[in-house]
């Protein structure tokens, strides 16, 4: 099953100290690039506002065993999907730059 899922950051939730900036061995990324490690999480069912998908920033081992609260920064819904044994289907609403909030 292929899927696509349109989705939407809220960047002022993401805690700079979990962009990595280096390697594991500590030398920066290629082009100086950050990363910041996601998990997204796409559930079988939607909620009141036809969203099936939650995106939260990557946990440690340690953090998550440390029952520290996860940090959900987004959401989205599936626009697109393809089974074996049905034709694909695409709902998304087309861009609109005006409704654009994003920072950048």
């Amino acid at each position: 099953m292929t899927k696509i899922i349109s989705a939407s950051i809220d960047v002022t939730k993401i805690d700079k100290n979990k962009i990595a900036k280096t390697n594991k061995e500590g030398k920066p990324f290629k082009n100086n690039a950050q990363y910041l490690n996601v998990d997204i999480i796409v559930n079988d069912e939607t909620n009141d506002y036809g969203q099936d998908t939650s995106i939260k920033i990557s946990q440690t081992k340690e953090e998550r065993e440390a029952g520290e609260k996860a940090t959900y920064i987004g959401n989205g819904k599936t626009v697109w999907e393809k089974n074996e044994s049905s034709e694909p289907s695409y709902e998304a609403e087309p861009y609109n730059e005006e409704e654009d909030d994003l920072p950048f």
